[in-house]
C-alpha cells in the first residue's frame, strides 16, 4: 500500500476537527424551522419566470464554497458570540414575516440565519471567506412587489420608447401610447413579461458568478455588473423591436412558442455581449499597460 501524502494527511485531520455533529443538528434545525419558507421559495423556482435563475443560486453558492474548501479548512475557526445573536434576530424577524405574511422578510431571513450560523461556528475570518457565496444567495430570493413594481414599469415605458425609435428607423410606421405599440398589421403591448426585469437580475447574477471565476480585479467586478443595466435593456428594447418586424410578417412569429424562443436567443446575446464587453475592456487595459511599460528610446550619442 503506498503511503498517503502528508497534505492529504493535513487535509483528512482537518476535516475530522470540523464540527461535524454540530453542523448536522444545526443543519436539521434549520431545515425544519424553515420547510414552509424553502417549499414555496422552490415553488417560485420552478413557476414564476420571473425568478427562474434562482434554481442555480444554492448550487452555484454551493460550488464556490466547495471550491475554496482547502482554504476554508486552513482558515482558524474561532466561534464568534455574535453569530448567535444574528440567528435569533433572523429568528425574530421570520415570526413577524410569518404573522403579517411577508414572504420577502421570510425568506431574507433564511439567509440571514445562514450567516449567522456560519460566524457563530467559524468566526469572522470563515465569514469572509465565503462573503461572496452568501452574497449570492440573496439572489435566490424574488423582489418584494413594491419594489418590483417600482422597477417593471419604468422599463416597460423605456422599452417601449427605445422598440418605437427602432422600428420607426427600419422603415416600420408606429404609433405609441404608454407601453402600447400600433404598428400597420399589429398591436405590440409591452408587458410586465416584456419590460426586461427578467434578464435584468438573470444577467446580474450571471455578472457577479463570471467576474468572481474570470476577473480578478474587484474594480472591474463592479464594472461587469454595473454594465449589465444598459446591457440587459439595449437586448429588451431589440427583442421587442423584432417582434415588431417579425409579427409585420407573420402575426404567428410575434407570440407563442417563438416568442419564447426568440427571449432566450435574445438573453444569450445579451451574455455575450457581457464576456464581449469584458474582454474588449481587458485588452484596452492590457495595452495600456504594455505601451507604459516600452521603455524609452535612448538619446542619441
Amino acid at each position: 500500500m503506498a503511503p498517503s501524502s502528508p497534505r492529504a494527511d493535513n487535509h483528512a485531520t482537518q476535516l475530522r476537527g470540523l464540527p461535524w455533529k454540530t453542523l448536522l443538528a444545526i443543519a436539521v434545525a434549520v431545515g425544519v424551522c424553515y420547510a414552509p419558507v424553502i417549499s414555496r421559495l422552490a415553488d417560485d423556482w420552478l413557476h414564476d419566470e420571473n425568478v427562474s435563475h434562482g434554481v442555480f443560486v444554492p448550487i452555484v453558492a454551493a460550488y464556490i464554497v466547495w471550491q475554496e474548501r482547502e482554504k476554508l479548512l486552513a482558515a482558524k475557526w474561532s466561534p464568534h458570540w455574535l453569530g448567535l445573536a444574528v440567528i435569533l434576530g433572523a429568528g425574530l424577524q421570520l415570526y413577524v414575516a410569518t404573522l403579517g405574511v411577508e414572504l420577502f422578510l421570510a425568506r431574507t431571513a433564511l439567509v440571514f440565519t445562514i450567516i449567522g450560523i456560519v460566524l457563530y461556528l467559524g468566526g469572522f475570518e470563515v465569514l469572509k471567506r465565503l462573503a461572496f457565496p452568501l452574497f449570492l444567495l440573496f439572489f435566490m430570493i424574488p423582489l418584494p412587489a413594491v419594489i418590483y413594481n417600482q422597477i417593471t414599469f419604468p422599463l416597460q415605458l423605456l422599452a417601449s420608447r427605445l422598440a418605437e425609435h427602432s422600428l420607426g428607423f427600419v422603415g416600420i410606421p408606429v404609433l405609441r401610447e404608454g407601453n402600447i405599440l400600433e404598428t400597420p398589421h399589429q398591436r405590440l403591448s409591452v408587458v410586465e413579461a416584456c419590460s426586461g426585469i427578467r434578464s435584468l437580475l438573470s444577467l446580474s447574477f450571471l455578472a457577479l458568478v463570471y467576474g468572481y471565476f474570470f476577473e480578478r480585479r474587484q474594480w472591474l467586478r463592479v464594472v461587469l455588473l454595473v454594465a449589465t443595466v444598459p446591457i440587459a435593456i439595449a437586448a429588451n428594447a431589440f427583442r421587442v423591436t423584432l417582434t415588431g418586424v417579425l409579427g409585420e410578417y407573420d402575426e404567428s412569429l410575434a407570440e407563442g412558442a417563438f416568442h419564447l424562443f426568440e427571449g432566450w436567443v435574445v438573453f444569450v446575446v445579451a451574455l455575450g455581449l457581457l464576456v464581449g464587453f469584458h474582454r474588449a475592456v481587458t485588452l484596452f487595459l492590457g495595452s495600456i499597460g504594455s505601451r507604459n511599460e516600452t521603455p524609452n528610446p535612448s538619446p542619441p550619442d
